[in-house]
Formats: structure tokens, sequence, C-alpha cells
């Protein structure tokens, strides 16, 4: 079961009292932090780039609390007798304010940093490019049905006390699994609600990741292809930051690593204790590891401590809920986080198959005109577009654009052109993706049509469906030029859908 966390941070009870804090950002993460350090009398200000009449959220949400409000900018003032300096994800780490900490010496930390400092239990960190959200779930799901497996063992024991059922395995049957991060709400807002035999899994973004100087004890990399590059600029830099998820682990830790990716693969070298891997193929090489035998049509685990057993199915193809390729490599993943974390091959069975999905992420709306529509709103790069677009063998009509992240389209382009019997676009990208195209469309019997935004779109798209077809929202890029985030866009896009007469 869950390994109770034995190196508590050194600073889990650090005095906050007095000392400064500027949070940069005032969404989720920030309002989180704020909580936080309020109420351990640390002095905080919140600053952001809108201005405070633009604020009104947040201020409401931490309403009557002692915070000063700093909105409009950044000015370097406000480090003048800061102790530390806390920025959300989405803040820029290449910001003036942040390098000028820096070069003062003043620290620069942010609330996923500050929660693996306190937490009082075992954490399972999981980053990737694509797939993290829907695998962090997963996880959660398996160590929920782990815990359930523990309480109907213990209701079957014959026992006499508290006491004899703590000796048992009811201590842990108490446990409660912690899902957040990068997803939900930040697990910082949970933490001292948290025990030392809980679980927290939590999902981690190469923008929190890059100023991180922390490791969970069980860290994953699912995947890395281009993504953020307007942020990161460079592949590199990119791929850099999603590598600290390993970089402050310990020999007593563990990898999890995907060996079918290159770039992932590549990490080998960083992992500083046990590594279990995951992949399509079998791994050729000594360690733990969670492979798909096609013959078999099955998900297996590979233990070569095992000598004389054969390897071990943990759940069928067909007993998987989720469509797609790309959800059997997420399946993979969680179950090879859950084979580090110690449960058992029951608890990733159960956990797989009660799980049907997350919004905005080939979600099923409705049939209307002779066709299923589905929202991906969540694809907000071309390789998840593509990943969506191969989870069908239906006629599709696509719905793709948003606001382009100067990611490659190419590949997104030929599989359209070949799989695609109608493609509508629409936002800021339109205009890139269409330029993409141009080198594959000549040999596609391909129609294109081109709409300012989403709400056309989805006109269009009532104009074109027909008995049979797949009609899929799935951008490829940010929602940023018409919406808030992908999940604004995700619930318009099913309301106007839902809407059509």
């Amino acid at each position: 079961m869950f390994a109770i966390r034995e190196n508590v941070a050194m600073n889990q009870n650090e005095d906050w009292s007095g000392k400064r804090v500027v949070v940069i950002g005032a969404a989720r993460q920030g309002i989180a932090l704020a909580r936080y350090l309020i109420l351990r009398e640390a002095k905080v200000v919140i600053n952001d780039r809108l201005p405070i009449d633009q604020l009104g959220a947040a201020q409401e949400a931490l309403a009557g609390e002692p915070i000063e409000w700093i909105g409009g900018g950044h000015p370097l003032s406000l480090l003048d007798g800061a102790d530390l300096l806390c920025i959300s994800g989405g803040v820029p780490f290449d910001l003036p304010i942040v390098r000028e900490a820096q070069s003062r010496g003043i620290t620069v930390s942010n609330d996923s940093q500050i929660f693996l400092e306190v937490c009082p239990c075992r954490v399972i960190g999981i980053t990737g490019s694509a797939g993290k959200t829907t695998t962090t779930t997963l996880v959660g799901f398996m160590a929920q049905a782990a815990i359930d497996e523990l309480k109907v063992s213990s209701n079957d024991l014959n026992v006499n006390s508290a006491k004899d059922q703590d000796r048992t395995s009811g201590l842990f049957s108490r446990s409660k699994v912690w899902v957040g991060g990068n997803i939900g709400s930040p697990l910082l807002s949970m933490v001292d609600e948290m025990k030392p035999t809980d679980l927290a899994v939590m999902e981690l973004s190469s923008f929190q990741l890059e100023v991180m100087q922390r490791s969970p004890e069980i860290a994953a990399i699912l995947n890395i292809t281009p993504n953020h590059l307007d942020r990161h600029e460079t592949m590199q830099a990119y791929i850099d930051a999603k590598a600290r998820i390993l970089d402050f682990q310990t020999s007593h830790d563990v990898a999890i690593l995907n060996q079918d990716d290159p770039a992932t693969w590549s990490m080998q070298e960083k992992v500083h204790g046990r590594l279990v891997t995951f992949g399509i193929q079998k791994s050729s090489e000594m360690h733990e590891s969670v492979y798909f035998d096609r013959d078999l049509n099955s998900i297996l685990i590979q233990t070569p401590s095992a000598v004389d057993r054969d390897d071990i199915c943990v759940i069928q193809r067909d007993d998987i809920p989720l469509r797609g390729e790309h959800n059997v490599l997420n399946v993979l993943g969680a179950c090879a986080i859950a084979l580090a974390a110690g449960l058992s091959v029951g608890a990733m069975a159960s956990g797989v198959k009660s799980f049907t999905g997350i919004p905005h992420r080939l979600e099923f709306i409705r049939s209307w005109g002779g066709g299923d529509w589905y929202n991906d709103s969540i694809a907000t790069a071309p390789e998840r577009a593509v990943a969506a677009i191969n989870s069908f063998s239906e006629p599709m009509i696509l719905l793709a654009g948003g606001k382009d992240k100067k990611l490659p389209w190419d590949r997104f382009a030929s599989l359209v052109c070949q799989r695609v019997k109608h493609l509508i676009l629409f936002g800021e990208a339109a205009g890139i993706i269409s330029d993409a195209l141009t080198s594959y469309e000549k040999d596609s019997e391909i129609t294109v049509t081109y709409c300012l935004g989403l709400k056309e779109a989805v006109m269009a798209a009532a104009d074109k469906v027909s008995d049979g077809d797949v009609v899929l929202l799935s951008p490829g890029g940010t929602s940023f030029d018409e919406f808030n985030d992908f999940e604004d866009r995700g619930e318009v896009f099913m309301k106007w859908v839902m809407e059509l007469p």
C-alpha cells in the first residue's frame, strides 16, 4: 500500500511570520499560495499584469485577508524588502522582475515547490507534453481502488479493537488520495489536511518545473514533443524544464520513463534511483516495465526479479473504456506509475475500468445531422490533434485553429490531407495551418472552409455533416485568441452543438 514518507522536508515548520512574500499571478495558484502564507502570518503582496479593477474574482476569493494588491504591471520596487518571490505557472521565467529578484539574491519559488517542501505524505509527480491530465487522473483512480481493496480486506478480518486494526491494513484503509497540481486545485490548498499515510498525485507543467528545485519521490515523464515554444523559445529549453522533475531526486526515489519516446528515454542518465519504464514494445533491458502485447491484446508487467514467472497481465485492450492508441499509452504510463508506488494489479485494472475520460478530451457530445460530435478542446498543440484524429476511422469533419504556439504543423497537415473529409479552420492560426497544407493537399480530396471564430465554424460543420461522419473539435492551437482557456472553449463549443435544432 502507500509507503509512509520518511524524509519530510527540513523546512516543513518554517516560520513565515513577518516575512514579505511577493506572489505574481492572481489566478488559482496565486490564491492558494496567498491563503497558505496568510495562515502562517506572512506579509503577502499579490501582483498581476492586469489592473486591479480586473482582479475582482481573486479579490473576492481573498476578501477580508490582509493582502497588498498591486496590478497593472510588475514594478521592480515590489522586491524592496521581499524575502521570497513566487510566480504562478503562466508567468514567464524571463520576466524582468524575476531576473531582478535572482540578481538581488531573492529566492524564486512557486506553490508546487512549497507543497513538495511541506507535504507530509508521499508524492507522485507526472509531467509530459500530452496525456498528463488523463494519466494523473487514472493514477488517482488506481490509488483509490487500492484503498477500497484494503477497506474490504479490513472488514473481512476478525479484529477486536482499533489498535488491532491499525496493526493490519486498517491504517492504510483510512488513507486518502489527493489529486491536483496543474489540474483541479493546487495541492498546497489541501496540504494541511494530509496525513503521512495519504498519497498525493500531482500533475506538473513545464512552466511550474522550470523554477523548481525539488523533485517528487515518484516522478514520471510520459513523453516530450514540441510544445510551448512560444514560452520556452527552444526545444532544448523545453526539454530541460521537463527534466527538472528528475534532477533533485535521490537514490531512494523512483523515475518512470517512456522507453518509446526518444527525448524521454534520453533522460536515463538523470535517474538517481529505481527506474520503471513503459512502452508499446517489451523492454530488452532488465528492469521493471509495463508494455502492450499485441498478440495477447493486453497490457503486461515485466518483473525481471521473478525469473521463473510469466509476465503479469493487468488488463485487456477491449476492457479499456478510452478511445485511441494514445490512451493505451496513457494507461501504460499510469500502470507503470502504479507499479512504482506499490499498488496491486487488481487496483490498476479496477482504476482503468472505472475511468471513462475527462471533459474536453475526446468527449462525446451528441449525435446530430447523422454524425457524432466530439469535443477535444484540450488539443492545444498539433501533436495532440494528430492523436485525436488517429482515434477515429469514420469520415471526419475537423475543426482546427485557435492561436498558434510557434509549433510545427507539417505532420498535422499531412495526416489531415489523408484522413479528413472536410477541414474547417478558424481563429488566428487558420492562415498558418492553411500554409502548411499546401505541400500535401494536391493529392488529396479534402475541402476547406475558413471561419473567423468557433461559432461560425460550428455552423459550417452543421452545414457539412452527413450520415456516418465524426465532427471533431481538435484545434491544435490554444484558445487565447477567443476564449479564457481550453475549458472555456470546450464548454462554449458543447453549448453551441447542443443548441443545434
